[in-house]
């Protein structure tokens, strides 16, 4: 047990409760009567097992039996997929939480010791960070991969806050990057990145283990932060139409077939190059609902994505079900 469940004055009695609901198959009426508690309390106190990484729930598919989703992505993609059910009748909303949900489970099964994540602040990290569960790590570090600054808001709270949830999560170090996420001159950004305080964040970005991101798009229902939190002018929206862009990654925007380089407003982003992104082992994208499939196929071109979290309905539109 690590010293943070140590601390915790419910750790032993979750512990109990989930060693006989799970290890010894008995029934929460059972085990309310053997702790002399309700059977609400028991329900709580697995809830709490669970929360707090005294239990951890994994679900092995039968080999073989891979899913037909998830199979036909990394047949026709190269990609890991984690396809997460979801009814078509769901909102957007729900759909999106769902996702998030999945992807705050999954990540403890790529993210250890002596490691160091790269998030991009955002809609999706900030749902994902609500939901992660307790996993003790050493060593280990979160660091912020784009500025969120705009001319309304140094965006350090916001961003704080998301870096906060993953690092007590993992007991993890977190590294803020206290910059604008776009420089109004690309002159002022090539000046800042030369400072040293600023490449000490990014070096550490450059050698991320795993970043986790969402996409942001301009199409989805439940809208991507950078698009409505008064980080782009008009002229930056017309720039982007007439670039064509469909999606970003960390505030670098990328068109359908992949390309990024060469977008006006890149040279102005914070967010890392996808070239640095790439060094990466593991690069998770989670998104949700079949507004952001121009994004994801724009994305799945840039080559960046190695695990692919998404709902099931935006599954089988990818693979043209």
């Amino acid at each position: 047990m690590s010293n943070q469940s140590l601390s915790d004055p419910r750790a032993g009695t979750a512990l109990r409760a989930a060693q006989m609901y799970y290890l010894q198959d008995m029934t929460m009426d059972a085990i309310a009567r053997e702790l002399a508690t309700s059977r609400s309390s028991v329900s709580r106190l697995l809830s709490h097992a669970r929360a707090t990484g005294l239990v951890e729930i994994q679900i092995h598919q039968p080999q073989g039996q891979e899913l037909r989703l998830e199979e036909a992505i990394r047949a026709r993609y190269g990609i890991a997929a984690h396809v997460v059910p979801t009814p078509k009748n769901l909102s957007d909303v729900e759909r999106f939480e769902r996702v998030a949900m999945s992807a705050a489970r999954l990540l403890p099964l790529y993210f250890d010791s002596n490691m160091t994540l790269g998030i991009a602040w955002g809609s999706t990290l900030d749902a994902i960070s609500r939901h992660l569960p307790k996993k003790e790590t050493h060593n280990s570090a979160v660091v912020q991969l784009n500025g969120a600054g705009n001319t309304f808001t140094s965006g350090v709270d916001y961003a704080s806050e998301i870096l906060h949830r993953f690092g007590q999560a993992f007991g993890a170090g977190i590294q803020q990057f206290p910059v604008p996420a776009f420089f109004d001159d690309p002159r002022t950004k090539e000046a800042m990145w030369r400072e040293r305080s600023t490449r000490r964040v990014l070096d550490l970005q450059a050698r991320a283990d795993v970043i986790l991101f969402g996409l942001g798009s301009p199409f989805a229902e439940v809208p991507s932060r950078v698009y409505i939190g008064g980080y782009l002018d008009r002229d930056d929206f017309r720039s982007l139409r007439e670039e064509k862009v469909v999606g970003d990654i960390a505030t670098v925007f990328y068109r359908s077939d992949g390309s990024w380089k060469d977008i006006e407003l890149n040279n102005r982003a914070t967010g890392p190059a996808f070239s640095v992104l790439s060094r990466a082992s593991r690069r998770i994208c989670v998104v949700a609902g079949v507004q952001k499939l121009p994004s994801l196929r724009g994305a799945i071109a840039t080559r960046l994505i190695t695990d692919l979290v998404l709902d099931e309905h935006l599954a089988e539109q990818l693979v043209d079900l």
